[in-house]
């Protein structure tokens, strides 16, 4: 057999690129599937391997599965580093959609959701893992802490980048809602890695290896690694991205940036006693952090990912437990009893002391309890470390998905709007138009609408402009359909305002297609009334789908002539 790479003989090389094809053609075709029917891409990839795994091949064909995925080997090393790689990468990407200045904008409220949400499950998950550590499936050989703690944290652990997508596609990501959501999630999603930091720092240092860091150490590592790449790194990267953007090619540049980060960060925790991939999210943290970043740039990197490296991981879940022999089905309907109640009751009671409505509380507090991918990432890991067996890793997964396919149709529901809603310009007028905006760029854009709004409501301009500016800085509002939503909530305003303006040109609102903004719509709601916006967002984004729904756009000149097309926008999706 001829040695390739100086280690693989060509048989092995073969069983690797067949396994490796395998795995992204079967991931990728069912988490297509799945996405079409309404599923999360996940969902599809984890059945692939449950396809390819011991549950299915390896029952029909154990032969040819104990070839194509073997348990110890040059081809088994192979399989696993590159699934360390794609959860590395994931990781990475988990962690740019963190926005730190979203949690400070949403102050309070996200203090209070994201604490309780954290706190009350993880009370919940705590309380079995101690009390009856072998009936969840504990590794006996493990401590009754570091599982109870592991459990608590699995429990109460949310998934921004599902919970980022739920509310894309329920058109809310945009809204004052969805970033209190998103701000919550953050905290809960940085706390709950921090945490999870711990117990594999613990694990590492009760291991009894000769080269185990102490807890002391671990923990003082973990400290200094957060406070590192949370406050210097993160203002570096401030200063690094948009040079690196101007000087080098795009993205390119910025995705090598990004990537050569991510692993020296992961090879910095892994060897401070805790997982790498604590050190790719908090550097995708500090690079998601800088305002220069594109969020083309971060799409381009999330869909690289998501096509190649995230199938791999998914499908390697499914590989590496036989499903149908350790499902428990008692445990599972407790642990998502356990983790619904703990993340719902806590969740709702943070919103509400955070001062929102009912109707709103029961929202956030179902949108807080999608688990997703980081749920079945912390079990992956647990798993891997011999912390869990595989009947409570089957559990968590089973957890992860029904409470991120529940949470959409959930926020659906609650948020269900009525059945007489106003049109989007009977909020406007002919006062409240500008049918050619001078500005070249969104901050100029928002202050000339804003100046409108001020003139004709006899509003503050300057209060009026800088509110509407601090809230495009937290979040860009510009929509992959060539059209920006900038919006602000203001005390004592009796009823919505809406200002409208046309670019001609388009205007950069930097949004996630990189292409130009040409019609922008400036909202101003009551504080009282924050359901009135999420209507008008919701408006837009129907009646808007794509960049076809602004045909004709430019042929408007006057009040009049926008009224009649826009009439005849909402007829073509009332007819769709």
């Amino acid at each position: 057999m001829l040695s390739i790479a100086g280690g693989f003989t060509s048989s092995e090389t073969t069983l690797l690129l067949l396994s490796i094809g395998l795995m992204l053609g079967m991931g990728r075709a069912l988490g297509e599937l799945a996405k079409r029917v309404g599923m999360p891409a996940l969902l599809g990839e984890i059945v692939a391997g449950i396809l390819l795994g011991p549950g299915l091949l390896g029952r029909l064909l154990p032969g040819l599965h104990a070839e194509l995925f073997p348990r110890s080997g040059g081809v088994f090393l192979a399989q696993q580093s590159l699934v360390l790689l794609a959860i590395t990468l994931y990781l990475l990407v988990a962690g740019m959609e963190v926005n730190l200045r979203t949690v400070w904008r949403q102050g309070r409220a996200a203090l209070w959701v994201g604490g309780l949400g954290l706190v009350v499950p993880f009370g919940l998950g705590f309380v079995p893992g101690w009390l009856a550590p072998d009936w969840v499936g504990g590794n006996p050989e493990q401590s009754r802490l570091v599982l109870a703690l592991f459990l608590g944290t699995a429990l109460s652990i949310s998934a921004l980048p599902v919970i980022v997508r739920t509310l894309i596609d329920l058109r809310l990501y945009k809204s004052d809602l969805g970033m209190l959501i998103v701000a919550a999630a953050i905290l809960n999603d940085l706390l709950g890695w921090i945490i999870f930091a711990g117990v594999i720092g613990l694990m590492s240092s009760a291991s009894g290896a000769v080269d185990a860091p102490s807890v002391e150490s671990i923990a003082a590592g973990t400290l200094a690694f957060s406070a590192l790449m949370l406050m210097p790194l993160r203002l570096l990267l401030r200063r690094l991205v948009p040079w690196v953007q101007d000087h080098g090619r795009w993205p390119g540049a910025v995705m090598s940036l990004a990537f050569i980060g991510a692993l020296l960060s992961a090879a910095a925790t892994e060897w401070i006693g805790i997982h790498a991939v604590f050190g790719a999210f908090l550097f995708g943290v500090a690079l998601g952090d800088s305002s220069s970043l594109r969020e083309e740039t971060r799409a381009t990197m999330e869909r690289f990912i998501s096509v190649f490296f995230a199938p791999l991981f998914f499908v390697s879940i499914g590989l590496r437990v036989d499903f149908v022999a350790h499902f428990d089905g008692l445990l599972t309907l407790v642990l998502i009893v356990l983790a619904t109640l703990g993340k719902v009751g806590g969740c709702l009671a943070g919103s509400r002391l955070g001062g929102l409505n009912l109707r709103e509380s029961l929202a956030v507090a179902a949108g807080m309890n999608a688990r997703g991918a980081m749920e079945i990432i912390l079990g992956s890991l647990a798993l891997a470390a011999g912390l869990i067996g595989e009947r409570l890793f089957v559990a968590l997964v089973v957890l992860a998905l029904v409470t991120s396919l529940a949470s959409g149709p959930a926020i659906a529901r609650i948020l269900r709007p009525a059945k007489q809603r106003p049109k989007l310009l009977g909020y406007s007028g002919a006062g409240l138009f500008l049918a050619e905006l001078r500005a070249r760029e969104a901050e100029s854009a928002i202050g000339e609408l804003a100046a409108v709004i001020a003139r004709e409501k006899h509003l503050p301009e300057g209060p009026l402009r800088q509110g509407f500016l601090e809230r495009e800085r937290a979040l860009s509002t510009g929509l992959p359909n060539g059209i920006a939503v900038p919006h602000l909530r203001w005390d004592e305003l009796p009823a919505p305002v809406i200002a409208l303006g046309i670019s001609r040109r388009g205007i950069d609102f930097n949004t996630s297609d990189g292409l130009p903004v040409h019609l922008v719509v400036l909202i101003l709601t009551p504080t009282a009334n924050r359901e009135s916006q999420l209507a008008i967002l919701g408006e837009i984004a129907s009646t808007f789908p794509d960049r076809a729904a602004l045909a004709g756009l430019d042929g408007v000149h006057e009040w009049e002539q926008l009224v009649g097309w826009y009439e005849e926008r909402l007829a073509a999706r009332n007819g769709a």
